[in-house]
């Protein structure tokens, strides 16, 4: 009898195979004391298994392929770093002395300190990154206890396709796995922002998370399908639903190779709409990513990881080869967003004083801790500006709120420009100054924003959040993650309309303007920028030359009229029909 479970799908494609069961999650750790005598070979012991687990790590670095996407070998460079990092060694041999405790339990003390801190993180995306710490730590527990995580791959034939079924994987397990024939993933754990999510969308595997009990309710060896764009687990399934899906897989199939004639062709609509599709990216190999698929440029470079796993802020010039190492790399503009950290996850060095506040999401993060603390912000953007002599520099501001924090911020970047010029430094004689939309009080006073700003850059993932009170990396709500909520779509439509009306550009580079589900409801909207994982710019660019946008902009003014929701309803999907 067939057994249809549901997740959240995260990577799309349909794969069929034989379930097998990635065993492991961390070793059991019992703590037990070390005589006073016996500490510095304990601490030695710790020290030897880091080795040898950063060994292992650089070996899986090796194995990956050449053209790989970026992101893949960023995840296991992430964690190679975070290995050889001295704060998780220091932290872990002050625990073996001051405790007398045995490595494994002093280790994992260590790992528990750190993960506390990532979990009052407010950016959902960051938060996740606690699973690095997770990883890394296990990667050296089981060396310690010799204990030894099987991968599959014998226990069925090569020519078996599999579909991995976990609680979680680490990066370097995805990375191994995906040279082998797996099909899919499905975990227990995690969500769209997870590294199973991030990882199987950069190699095109389907997967499938946050399926709770998995491990239990599929059994080893039996067959599944997995639906990768709707989350759904089908065990046993019957000849017939067998026969539907290799049918949806090779019409998938055929989708992509179409979508690559796509390349080179222009992203405007049928009425004659020119539309500006970018990418998202952190890394500059990503750049060229960006450009095989297409991408006009990048709508939002990310900085927060130059400040991260290290005890010392980033200097101006180490800022700055960064920022001119990845727009040398990038043909046309690059948005690149200024610090979005807080105070709860800056570098050991920066830490604030006195207690985590409970709700770091509504605290000092962002723009906020930029101009309490000037002199980071100060030299974030004098590397900017020396950036801006290589290319087409665009400066994002986060989590504006008020015309008091945008004025600050651009009194300060004014100010690092007449530094710059005095001190005989090169900079863009105009640099573009914009804001993120994200918070619910930007959109409402998008009007006013708009005057004093060159381009806004609406953040989906944090404005429907804090719209509709949730955090989606919460299993217990995740649910409740509504972009289509009517809240959410008059607030986007509010902040498109009042940056039309001050003729400033109006971008997306949250996750929506990647969907393909939402293309022509923000195209009826007026959004005519929109920035997504580079894997996403061909499929977008299709649903924009296949749309009429005068025609769409009927339909979601009507819409977004609607007064119940049985009518919202029912003429949003009238939007996507052919």
């Amino acid at each position: 009898m067939s057994l249809w479970l549901a997740g959240i799908g995260v990577s799309r494609g349909i794969a069929i195979g034989r379930v097998q069961k990635l065993h492991g999650g961390d070793p059991e750790v019992v703590e037990y004391a070390v005589a006073p005598e016996a500490i510095d070979e304990e601490v030695e012991r710790f020290e030897q298994a880091q080795r040898l687990a950063l060994i292992e790590l650089r070996e899986i670095r090796d194995r990956i392929p050449v053209g790989t996407p970026g992101d893949i070998a960023a995840f296991i460079d992430t964690h190679l770093l975070m290995m050889d990092d001295r704060s998780l060694t220091d932290a872990t041999v002050a625990n073996i002395r001051s405790r007398g405790c045995n490595a494994e339990a002093a280790l994992r003390r260590s790992r528990d300190a750190l993960i506390a801190v990532f979990e009052q993180m407010e950016d959902p995306y960051l938060r996740t990154r606690q699973n690095d710490i997770e990883h890394v730590v296990s990667r050296v527990l089981r060396v310690l206890t010799k204990a030894e995580r099987k991968l599959p791959g014998q226990d069925l034939p090569l020519s078996e396709p599999a579909v991995i079924v976990a609680d979680d994987i680490t990066p370097a397990d995805i990375i191994l796995l995906s040279q082998q024939a797996v099909q899919a993933f499905v975990t227990e754990y995690g969500g769209p922002l997870s590294h199973t999510a991030i990882l199987a969308r950069s190699l095109g595997i389907p997967a499938v998370v946050g399926l709770h009990n998995a491990r239990k309710l599929l059994r080893e060896g039996e067959q599944i399908i997995v639906d990768g764009e709707n989350g759904h687990v089908l065990a046993d399934p019957d000849d017939k639903a067998q026969a539907h899906y290799r049918q949806r897989r090779l019409q998938q199939a055929q989708d992509r190779q179409l979508l690559q004639l796509l390349r080179d062709k222009p992203a405007v609509s049928r009425d004659g709409v020119s539309v500006r599709l970018q990418a998202n990216i952190e890394l500059p190999e990503d750049g060229q990513d960006a450009e095989s698929n297409g991408a006009a440029g990048v709508g939002l470079y990310r900085t927060e990881f130059l400040y991260m796993n290290r005890k010392d802020l980033p200097t101006e010039d180490e800022q700055y080869a960064a920022y001119a190492r990845v727009v040398s790399a990038v043909r046309g503009p690059i948005t690149i967003r200024t610090l979005d950290l807080g105070a709860d996850k800056q570098v050991d060095s920066g830490q604030r004083q006195g207690p985590t506040p409970n709700n770091p999401a509504l605290g000092l993060r962002a723009i906020r801790l930029c101009l309490k603390e000037p002199e980071l912000f100060r030299l974030q953007v004098r590397a900017l500006l020396r950036a801006s002599a290589h290319g087409q520099v665009r400066i994002m501001l986060p989590m504006i709120s008020s015309l008091s924090e945008l004025r600050q911020a651009k009194l300060l970047i004014a100010a690092g420009r007449e530094e710059l010029e005095r001190e005989g430094f090169a900079v863009a004689p105009h640099i573009p100054v914009g804001i993120m939309i994200e918070v619910p009080a930007a959109a409402i006073a998008a009007a006013l924003l708009a005057r004093e700003v060159d381009f806004f850059s609406i953040g989906t993932n944090d404005l429907i959040q804090y719209t509709l009170a949730i955090d989606r990396v919460d299993d217990e709500v995740n649910y409740l993650y509504d972009p289509l909520h009517p809240a959410v779509l008059r607030l986007i439509h509010m902040t498109i309309d009042a940056g039309n009306r001050a003729g400033i550009e109006v971008g997306m580079c949250g996750e929506m303007a990647g969907d393909v589900r939402y293309t022509r409801l923000l195209l009826g909207m007026g959004l005519t920028e929109f920035s997504m994982h580079p894997a996403n710019v061909l499929e977008v660019k299709r649903a924009v030359r296949e749309s009429t946008v005068n025609d769409l902009r009927a339909q979601v003014e009507q819409l977004l009229q609607a007064t119940d929701l049985d009518t919202f309803e029912r003429l949003l999907p009238a939007l996507n029909a052919p």
